[in-house]
């Protein structure tokens, strides 16, 4: 499981910065590409990694400011040149608009999809519990930004625990049918009349992952509470330490407060995203190093930059 940024500028454009987008890559755990947010340029983002459009196979959107949505028409009718692969269908999630959205600037485009898109739209009333699968779950809740915003925790269910072969092996299983059982829970007599108890042999479950994706938002107790020990966690940075004025005015925070979120929700690791374009790289350096007096295990992260989880 990793996270790719492919923009982490915020509201427009700049040399070393594009607008918000970002992946979560899914390809070891379910052959699955997750984007969050597609801001203007993400396409062409996209051709400086090793990313296959068509395995992006939902996207999530957080808030319809354009920085975070416009780059959603090029980037579905690029998908859909990828004649020499399979056309798979996509699930799009976000806030009430986004398929009109979508659907106008296909029509008056004349694009035309050779796949179907699944809109998932919510309001206020219908947060929470947003997907479900076998192996994940996707809840939502509002944020505190200009308009209806919204962040993303994206829980990976707990994984099965793995059969001790070599065990079972010196306690004299023979390889076959047998091993099937007792990866199923059920114990196994030998012909010795020796008794194999499943669970001897069978490690405990392994606790699922944990990733927390916020749009933008000022500080608020809803990012703590999506961000409750969360592997990771992204939160904007669109303010440095003495901005909070300007900040709150614009429906943003700080390196400061984002470091406080983590800290109150003991998360394990803190990515700052959506940088405002003043700030230079030596700028970032300094965000991070105030941050780090908060919240100590903290990155600035850069356009293209890919986290393992």
């Amino acid at each position: 499981m990793q996270l790719q940024f492919l923009g982490t500028g915020a509201g427009q454009p700049a040399k070393g910065r594009n607008v918000s987008s970002l992946v979560l890559k899914l390809l070891d755990e379910i052959n699955e590409i997750w984007m969050f947010d597609c801001g203007e340029g993400t396409q062409r983002q996209i051709l400086e990694t090793s990313i296959k459009p068509r395995k992006v196979s939902k996207i999530f959107i957080t808030h319809l400011h354009g920085d975070h949505v416009l780059g959603l028409p090029g980037f579905l009718s690029s998908r859909a040149f990828q004649s020499s692969e399979e056309q798979t269908d996509i699930d799009i999630y976000g806030p009430k608009g986004i398929r009109s959205f979508v659907l106008s600037s296909l029509k008056v485009t004349g694009s035309r999809l050779p796949y179907r898109i699944h809109f998932h739209e919510f309001d206020r009333q219908s947060l929470g519990k947003l997907m479900e699968t076998d192996k994940f779950e996707v809840y939502a809740e509002e944020l505190d930004h200009s308009i209806f915003c919204v962040g993303y925790r994206v829980v990976q269910k707990d994984l099965e625990g793995t059969l001790n072969a070599e065990a079972l092996k010196a306690a004299g299983l023979p390889f076959g049918p047998l091993f099937g059982k007792v990866k199923n829970g059920q114990d196994v007599t030998l012909e010795d009349g020796t008794l194999i108890v499943a669970k001897d042999y069978i490690s405990e479950p392994k606790k699922g992952k944990v990733v927390t994706i916020l749009g933008d938002t000022r500080q608020t107790h809803a990012s703590v509470r999506l961000a409750l020990g969360a592997n990771i966690l992204v939160h904007e940075s669109t303010y440095g330490k003495g901005d909070e004025k300007i900040a709150k005015s614009h429906g943003h925070s700080t390196n400061m407060q984002a470091a406080q979120v983590a800290k109150e929700a003991s998360a394990k690791r803190l990515l700052l995203n959506h940088i405002s374009p003043r700030f230079l790289t030596r700028d970032c350096r300094q965000l991070e190093r105030d941050a780090a007096k908060v919240f100590e295990n903290v990155k600035v992260v850069y356009d293209l930059d890919e986290v393992e989880v």
